[in-house]
């Protein structure tokens, strides 16, 4: 009986260390990202995961209204192609 649960313990082993070494860190960077495109605010400044620098003017479900340019072109864009908040700055309620 002893040898046979030792046949378990490798393949179990690596189960566990690639589980903390891929599979967690994978999941608490998709947190982070959902966290952060949910505390999106007008007024924003952020980059699109496509490198499109814009301002929010607009949120409506997961429909996004940036600012782009200096001719302030306005681009209609989904809540999950949003890559990172470049600086918050308040909403109109601020």
């Amino acid at each position: 009986m002893p040898a046979q649960y030792a046949n378990l313990i490798f393949p179990l082993g690596v189960l566990v260390v690639f589980y903390f070494i891929l599979i967690r860190p994978q999941q608490k960077k998709g947190k982070e990202i959902r966290e952060m495109r949910n505390s999106l605010k007008v007024g924003d400044e952020i980059i699109t995961i496509g490198g499109i620098y814009g301002k929010i003017i607009k949120i409506k479900d997961d429909i996004i209204t940036i600012e782009v340019g200096s001719d302030k072109t306005k681009l209609p864009t989904t809540r999950w192609a949003i890559g990172a908040i470049v600086s918050q700055n308040g909403g109109p309620d601020e």
